[in-house]
Formats: C-alpha cells, sequence, structure tokens
C-alpha cells in the first residue's frame, strides 16, 4: 500500500486520484477529514486523520504501508518525523518532492531545508526517489486576483527563462513512481514542462486566451518581497520567494528534461494547455 502525505495539496490530490484510478492500493494522510475532496475522486482510497507534529499518528497511518509519497511544506522536523516513523514501521521506499538546488549552503532557506531532510533520508537506508520540479504552473493562480483587477501583474524575475510544468505532470511522475519504486531507487527526477518560457511568455498566453492585454510589469526582488509581505505572507517566506524569483532572473531555472515523458510515458502539458484548461480562473 502506498500512503500519500500531503495528501490534499495540489501535487498530493492528484496523485492519489491518480493511484487510485490505476489500482494501486492507496492510503492519504489528512489532517482533518472536512479536507478530503468531493465528489467520487477519493472513492477507494483509505483515509488516515495525522499529524505531522504528533509522531503516533503517523506511526498509525504508517502501518502496512510500503511506499511513501513525501509531499509538505518542507520543514525539516516535520518531514524527518514521517521518515523515522516509516523506518519504524518498516517501509521500504520513500518518494520526496524536493528542490533540484538544495543544498547545505544554499542562499535560500527552503533549499536548506530540503537538503537536511534530504541527508537524513538516505542516511536511513530507505530506498529513495527524488522529485524536483521546475516552477509550478498552478503557482500563476497566486497572481490571478491581480490579473483580474489590473490586466497585469507584478514579478521580480526579470526576463528569466524557466521549464514551467503543470503540477498535474508531476503528479503524474510521482504516482507513476511510488506505484514501481524499485525501478526508480536512487534516482533524481527533475519534471518540467516542454519549453522555456518568461514571464513574458505567461502574460501574452494569457492576453491570448482572455482577449485583452495582460501587462508583466517587472519589479525588484526587494520591492517584490515588501510587496508580498503588505499582501500577508510571512516575512520568511516573502524573504524566500524574493530570493528564488531573483535567482530565476539571473537563470537559475532555465533548463529543461525529458523525465515526465520518460517515467509516465506521456508528453508534459504546455503553458498555453494549461491556461486554456483554466482560463476562468484569471477571466
Amino acid at each position: 500500500m502506498i500512503l500519500v502525505t500531503g495528501a490534499t495539496g495540489k501535487i498530493g490530490s492528484e496523485a492519489v486520484r491518480l493511484l487510485t484510478e490505476q489500482n494501486h492500493p492507496t492510503r492519504a494522510l489528512v489532517r482533518a477529514p472536512s479536507r478530503m475532496p468531493g465528489g467520487e475522486a477519493w472513492n477507494g482510497v483509505e483515509i488516515a486523520v495525522g499529524d505531522f507534529d504528533r509522531p503516533d499518528t503517523l506511526d498509525a497511518a504508517m502501518r502496512g504501508i510500503h511506499t511513501v509519497l513525501l509531499i509538505s511544506p518542507s520543514v525539516p522536523g516535520q518531514e524527518i518525523s514521517v521518515i523515522d516513523s516509516a523506518v519504524r514501521q518498516g517501509v521500504e521506499h520513500v518518494v520526496k518532492i524536493t528542490n533540484h538546488k538544495a543544498s547545505e549552503d544554499s542562499p535560500v532557506g527552503r533549499r536548506r531545508d530540503h537538503a537536511r531532510i534530504e541527508a537524513h533520508l538516505k542516511a536511513t537506508g530507505l530506498g529513495y526517489t527524488l522529485l524536483a520540479p521546475n516552477l509550478l504552473m498552478q503557482n500563476l493562480f497566486a497572481v490571478a486576483t491581480m490579473i483580474k483587477q489590473t490586466q497585469g501583474f507584478v514579478m521580480s524575475a526579470g526576463d528569466g527563462r524557466f521549464g514551467m510544468v503543470d503540477s498535474r505532470d508531476v503528479s503524474a511522475t510521482a504516482a507513476a513512481v511510488a506505484a514501481a519504486p524499485s525501478r526508480h531507487a536512487g534516482r533524481v527526477y527533475l519534471p518540467t514542462g516542454p519549453e522555456l518560457v518568461t514571464y513574458a511568455d505567461v502574460a501574452k498566453e494569457l492576453a491570448e486566451a482572455l482577449g485583452h492585454e495582460v501587462e508583466y510589469r517587472r519589479i525588484s526582488p526587494d520591492e517584490h518581497r515588501s510587496a508580498m509581505i503588505q499582501a500577508g505572507i510571512p516575512e520568511p517566506a516573502a524573504t524566500s520567494n524574493a530570493q528564488v524569483f531573483g535567482l530565476i532572473a539571473g537563470g537559475d531555472a532555465a533548463w529543461l528534461t525529458d523525465d515526465v515523458t520518460s517515467v509516465t510515458g506521456n508528453p508534459p502539458r504546455s503553458l498555453r494547455t494549461f491556461i486554456a484548461d483554466h482560463v476562468d480562473a484569471f477571466a
């Protein structure tokens, strides 16, 4: 059986749906049953109610589990607790969503956090696979309200290019690995979309889909950090986000792979397809 943590998030919820659709016994870890998707998407899914900060609930969720798909906000103490519970309960493999440049000396705090978690996972001796996607297309939903109100959006990534990937393709990759983990043991996959794009390209595609101009307003990382804090984003997250956007401006995310296709057998969705599927969110 496969346990999916972060099962109500963008990547986790779709991974659960795909795994159950393919008849893989799946258990979803949720903090509250009320957060489960409605409808038939999760028919046949076992539900485990648990909390990353309560090891007893993690141990209960891990019983009878062979593989864990580990998705979370990547708080080191919490993910390490999940990994340690997996060890105690005899889990054989962990598939972790991580960052492509996780390192102990990264200037970005979240990347240092990922590196600490990865090091702990490898030290346990568990089988593991790492998935480090490029920017998620679904992150564009964060500027949807701004686009509706101002026919544009602000961003501090300059003209940096990135291999933006639909989270549905990350979910499909994660589900394929979790369904046959031994084939992917020790591997690191870097899911991307099919093309390098800029935020100017994003604005152009949105404009074509919406039928009106969408302006990409370039600001500095410091200005972006202040704007995010003013919008209610906690200061550590705003600082980390601004650091990442500044790195993107310098080419940090200008990479593509064929990992989605090689793992799933299907090509990744384009930015145009993503926008067509979700145009109502920006209208």
